[in-house]
Order: structure tokens, then sequence, then C-alpha cells
């Protein structure tokens, strides 16, 4: 069986071409103003001189930002936002959320949004230096938050911790090998390598697996169903890339050749899980990725959730409505990116940092 990945869970040009022909981007990005869309900005990792600006665009604007229950409760039309608001989200809990984002949300008296990745986290002995630290030595180890900086920036109130799943995953959905792990892996992005086993055993496909054979993947949170791709099959072809000289094996002019007539095996016996499975491994993403937040930082207010990619199906939302989730970033073909009253809470929609200029206002750069 092989499953690629449909249109609606790609980004790209097209993707974009049809966003605008369908009217998707707000009016405020071609000089209108924001009505009644709540503009909500996502970031990941954050640069001190590009975030400074930003905030500064913001402040000397009057803008203020909101919290996920806010956005949530203008969504469910339980509220009425009047005047200057937007919100800013950080995807993944990165490092700099803490070294350079936070420092500098302080100084300019605004808050935001953080969606974390619990299985993600590591602990530590002590939090990192922060561009407040001046003198002390530049930040190293995790490339997320730790542990004991996520619990000092809930507690410090800039920060709106929440979940962005249990363990951010792509799984595997097709038994057809399109490609192999080679040297040039390793600047595939970290989130982007997909989920090789699930928990407990949890495991992700690393750069230094070289010959691993890679497959169609989607996010754990879509309809795809999981190709269990046998693991022999993996290593056969790691312990071939190894016996062959390692990164000098792909120097070969049939080393793609080699490496298919090992991963070729693999789809005459890889299994798909089951509908059930697919809904219990879905619905266990997102309860523990809540719970382990609520309980490692001692707090009661993780309820809402930026699903990775944008990436939603049936079944997630589903089990959102069972699990009590008050809202969900998430996208789809249709719909204007940012925050309506009247907005499906499961389907909110916002836009990258890079169109924040174009919010009404002095300095304010219209997007072309």
């Amino acid at each position: 069986m092989t499953t690629g990945v449909p249109f609606e869970e790609r980004g790209g040009k097209l993707r974009g071409v049809i966003d605008l022909a369908a009217g998707r981007y707000p009016a405020f990005l071609l000089g209108g103003p924001t009505g009644d869309l709540l503009p909500v900005f996502h970031f990941h990792e954050v640069a001190r001189a590009d975030l400074d600006a930003k905030l500064n665009f913001l402040a000397e604007n009057g803008y203020r930002t909101v919290t996920s229950s806010e956005i949530a409760a203008h969504a469910r039309r339980e509220t009425v936002l009047k005047g200057r608001f937007v919100g800013l989200c950080f995807d993944d809990a990165w490092a700099s959320l803490w070294t350079v984002a936070a420092p500098l949300l302080r100084r300019y008296g605004m808050r935001a949004i953080a969606y974390a990745i619990p299985s993600r986290i590591v602990d530590a002995a002590d939090c990192r230096p922060t561009l407040d630290d001046e003198g002390r030595p530049a930040a190293e180890g995790s490339p997320f938050v730790t542990w004991p900086e996520l619990r000092r920036l809930s507690v410090s109130g800039v920060i709106d911790v929440q979940c962005h799943t249990d363990t951010h995953s792509m799984v595997f959905s097709s038994s057809d090998a399109r490609g192999f792990v080679t040297p040039d892996y390793a600047s595939t992005p970290l989130l982007n390598r997909p989920q090789l086993v699930p928990r407990p055993a949890l495991r992700f496909l690393t750069a230094s697996e070289l010959g691993a054979p890679l497959y169609a993947a989607r996010s754990r949170m879509s309809d795809g169903l999981r190709a269990m791709v046998p693991l022999d099959v993996h290593e056969q072809c790691l312990k071939l890339v190894a016996r062959e000289g390692g990164p000098a094996f792909f120097s070969r002019g049939d080393w793609r050749a080699a490496l298919r007539r090992v991963a070729n095996e693999a789809k005459t016996r890889t299994p798909f899980e089951s509908e059930p499975e697919q809904r219990r491994e879905i619905e266990e993403e997102l309860d523990r990725g809540r719970a382990t937040l609520n309980e490692r930082l001692a707090i009661r207010s993780v309820n809402h959730i930026c699903l990775p990619w944008g990436v939603s199906g049936r079944h997630t939302v589903e089990a959102l409505e069972r699990l009590g989730y008050r809202s969900a970033f998430a996208n789809r073909l249709r719909g204007a990116l940012g925050v309506r009253p009247g907005d499906h809470p499961y389907w909110l929609k916002r836009l990258p940092n890079r169109y924040l200029f174009a919010l009404p206002g002095r300095g304010r750069r219209l997007w072309r």
C-alpha cells in the first residue's frame, strides 16, 4: 500500500497562489483595516534585532497582546476585543524563547503564547543566561527550552504555555521508499525528521543513520494511517552503508540501486495500523501533551493547542472535542488567515510573523 501526502497538507508556492485567489489573506495586508479580525502571528527561532523591531512597531502603534484564552473567547463570541489586539505565538518552545523572546516581551510589557512539546524538553540543573545577563557565557545545550526555563516563563506571566502535542511527530504513510538518508540529511529540520518507533520506546530518525530508507510521511494529527515499516530492513540499510565506507559510500554511482535492493523487501511486508489504533494514538498525543505540561509546570491552564504543520483531520477534531480542548490552531483550504468571531475553535488560523509590519500604524509596510 502506498499513500502520498494530500495537497491540503503541503505548503509551497502553489498553495500560496490558491490562498491568495481564495481571498484568505486579510485585507490589512493590502492597506485595509483589520475590522473584526484578530491578527495572530507565529514565530519559531528568533533573533534579537528582528524581534525587537517587531515588538517596537507594535508598542509604538498601541497594540496589545492576547492570551490563548482570549483568542478562544474571541472565536467563540464570548467576548468582544475592541481596539488594537494581536496574538504572538512561539511554536516549539526553542531555546531562544527563553534567551531572547521573553526578555524582550518583558521590556515592552507584552505577553506571548508558547506552544511547547513536552517529549522534546529535558531537565537541567539551572536556567541558561539570557540577553539580560550581560557578560555571562552564551547559551548552550538543548535546542529547546528546558523544564526549569519553561517553569520560570510560566510563573513570570509573560508566557502563556500551551500544547504543541506530546511529540510533534511525522509518521511514515507509505511502504515505498522514496529516498535514503545521505550526509545532506543533516540540513533537514529537526522536527521534520519522522518518528521511527512510537511510545513507549519513542525514537526519531537521526542524521547519523546513513542509508535509512525515507518514505512519504504525514503528521500524526492527519487522517493518514501509519505504515509500520520493518526496522530490520532499516538496520540492514544502515549496516550496508557502514560496511561500504560510511559517507564515502554515497560517492558511488550505484549507491541508490544498492540500497533500493534492500529497501524493496519492506514493500511486501509492511502492515498499516488500524483506524482504532490510529484514533488511540492521536488521542494519547493530545491528552499526554496537555497532562505533562500541566503536571510539570504545576498549573491547570493548558487547554489550547497548536497542531504541528497546521495539519488536522477528522479523528483529531473528534479527539479535541472529547478531551475538552478550548481551541486549536490548524489550517485548511478555506477561511481567512486570522481569527474572527464565529470561527470554528478547532480550525483557527494565523500568519507568518513577516506580515506583522503590514498592520495599520506608523511605519506600516504593505505586503507586496
